[in-house]
C-alpha cells in the first residue's frame, strides 16, 4: 500500500472528484479516510455529554482504489511504484518524473548496491 497517513490524494471517481488529506488509513479493509470527502450525517441523541443533540458531520472512508497519490515534485495524480535506493533504504517513486516521494523502510545492509 502506496498511501500513508497526512499524503495529498486525488479522488478520480465518485461524487467528490477533488484533492484531499489522507486522515486515516484502513489497511484491512483497503479503504482511506480524505479530509472532506465523502460526509454523512450522524444524528446525536441528546445527553449528559452532549446536551443539545443534533447532527454530527463526518467523513466516511473510500476505497483505495478510488485515489491517486499527487507527486509533491510535478503536483499530478500519479500512480506510485517502489525502489531500493543505493544505501538499502527503500523509497516511493512517481511513474511520471521519477521523482522520490517519501521514505518507505529506513537502510539496511542487506539491499545496499555495492
Amino acid at each position: 500500500m502506496h498511501i500513508k497517513v497526512d499524503d495529498i490524494v486525488q479522488v478520480i471517481s465518485g461524487e467528490d472528484k477533488v484533492r484531499g488529506r489522507v486522515l486515516k488509513v484502513l489497511r484491512d479493509e483497503n479503504r482511506v479516510i480524505v479530509e472532506g470527502v465523502n460526509r454523512v450525517y450522524r444524528h446525536i441523541r441528546r445527553s449528559q455529554k452532549n446536551p443539545q443533540g443534533g447532527r454530527l458531520s463526518k467523513e466516511m472512508p473510500i476505497s483505495l482504489s478510488n485515489v491517486l497519490l499527487v507527486c509533491t515534485s510535478c503536483n499530478q495524480p500519479t500512480r506510485t511504484g517502489a525502489r531500493f535506493k543505493d544505501d538499502g533504504g527503500k523509497e516511493r517513486f512517481c511513474k511520471k518524473c521519477g521523482s522520490a516521494i517519501g521514505v518507505i523502510a529506513p537502510a539496511h545492509k542487506s539491499h545496499a548496491h555495492k
